[in-house]
């Protein structure tokens, strides 16, 4: 028996609608510099630079640690300038089919790895520029994790590198009530 008050049937209907806008043309815009991702970018291409650097001016630069470090920093150097300059000139929201934000994800979780042991590893060699460079490896960790971070949690929103995405959502209800059942 049905309770009073409670409908018999419910229907609700929703509809998610979404709409992606980019801009095609390539322009300069620093502004993108201000923003989380611009600043996480700066700091890895900095700790990069400096890191390798510091192995440069060690005495024991052609030690597998020193050649292992100096490789990890240069790659994610070169990765993440790369990838600045195209963020810097919207050719990322020119190209906003590719995965950008997948393959920003993949090598900032395997480079936060990979910074990890070359600093550790860095450390254990008794000299300045070595300590330095671990240094500076261990601030790109934390970069390069802290950017791992912001991309999967724009990966799993399904936002877009650059660009936006506007999603909207409309829910229409229908209440149908039934009959007053007779002899109650």
């Amino acid at each position: 028996m049905a309770e009073v008050g409670f409908p018999g049937q419910h229907t609700t209907t929703t509809t998610v609608t979404s709409s992606t806008t980019v801009q095609t043309n390539i322009r300069f815009d620093p502004l993108y510099l201000k923003t989380i991702p611009g600043i996480l970018k700066i700091a890895q291409v900095a700790c990069s630079l400096l890191g390798f650097i510091c192995i440069q001016f060690s005495s024991f630069n052609n030690m597998g640690k020193g050649t292992y470090f100096s490789w990890i920093s240069m790659i994610a150097f070169w990765f993440t300038g790369i990838l600045l300059g195209l963020y810097l000139f919207h050719m990322v929201e020119k190209f906003y089919k590719i995965p950008w934000l997948k393959i920003e994800f993949v090598f900032c979780a395997l480079w936060t790895l990979l910074y990890v042991l070359a600093a550790s590893l860095a450390i254990t060699v008794r000299d300045k520029p070595h300590s330095a460079a671990a240094f500076f490896g261990f601030v790109a960790t934390a970069a390069y994790a802290m950017d791992a971070f912001v991309k999967w949690r724009a990966v799993r929103a399904g936002g877009l590198a650059q660009g936006s995405r506007v999603v909207s959502k409309q829910t229409t209800s229908t209440v149908h009530t039934p009959p007053p059942r007779e002899g109650y």
